[in-house]
């Protein structure tokens, strides 16, 4: 999981698009801006750190449970469905029911984010470091 969660921090090198509504809001020359632009970063990276935690690592592990006897593009599927549940329960539980265009759009960033990271987890998965079998020598 650290691959994976180092590539869903690398993804936020392209920040989401809240992160640069809320800095073009809140301008560095402007000292009565409700954010300072520090926290507009700070809440990037609690996010990532948020969501690798509540979803990444959680959907990793069931999707490969889920797929260990199936092929890598059909494991690679189960973790991105598993993924997608978890971030609609997450969403969910978060902000209520009520479905707006920005919350999909939230939902969307986080998926391609997750998508790019968890190629990596079941590649390395499906590679087993760590886990092969060695036959004795007879």
């Amino acid at each position: 999981m650290h691959l994976s969660g180092a590539l869903l921090l690398l993804t936020f090198v392209v920040p989401p698009t809240w992160a640069l509504d809320a800095y073009g809001a809140a301008p560095a020359s402007d000292p009565s801006a409700d954010v300072p632009p520090f926290m507009i970063h700070l809440a990037v990276l609690l996010s990532c750190v948020g969501f690798h935690v509540t979803v990444q690592i959680p959907a990793g592990l069931l999707g490969t449970w889920l797929g260990r006897h199936r092929t890598a593009a059909v494991g690679y599927a189960l973790v991105l469905a598993t993924t997608a549940v978890l971030m609609t329960a997450l969403l969910w539980a978060a902000w209520g029911t009520s479905p707006t265009t920005q919350l999909l759009w939230l939902w969307a960033d986080f998926m391609a984010r997750a998508s790019l990271a968890m190629g990596a987890y079941v590649w390395l998965s499906r590679r087993g470091f760590g886990s092969r079998r060695v036959r004795a020598a007879t």
